[in-house]
């Protein structure tokens, strides 16, 4: 009998201790101030073959215009809610181009923005990153 009590206890306190994490995990909730990044100037850096790559732009109400190594494109922006929109290349060159982007933004801070972006249709090839507002 005592060996049962001593069982039942630590089974008491590690339930204690899985519903107490579970209570605490699920008030954490991320940050997403989506729409103080709807306009503005940005820069964005990746790593490309081994070399750090920025690339600017900037962003009103309908239009997204980037400058990347010396290249201007631009594409419409259409948010579809406050922290996901679609991009439309406006001069696409080639037909992966033609492709929009969806872009979803996954947390925000003071002036940087965690996303996901993939071809619209492609959500098997989920790129993610982190965009910083410059302006």
């Amino acid at each position: 009998m005592e060996v049962l009590k001593g069982l039942s206890l630590k089974n008491s306190i590690f339930t204690s201790i899985c519903f107490g994490s579970l209570f605490f995990y699920s008030c954490y909730s991320v940050e997403r101030d989506c729409k103080k990044f709807h306009i503005g100037s940005f820069e964005f850096s990746t790593l490309i073959n081994g070399e750090i790559k920025t690339s600017y732009f900037t962003r009103t109400e309908e239009l997204e215009i980037e400058s990347y190594q010396g290249k201007i494109d631009s594409a419409s922006i259409r948010w579809v809610n406050d922290c996901e929109c679609i991009l439309t290349k406006l001069n696409p060159i080639s037909n992966q181009d033609k492709r929009p982007v969806q872009i979803k933004i996954l947390s925000t801070d003071a002036n940087t923005y965690s996303f996901e972006y993939s071809l619209v249709g492609k959500t098997n090839n989920k790129q993610r990153g982190t965009i910083q507002k410059t302006n």
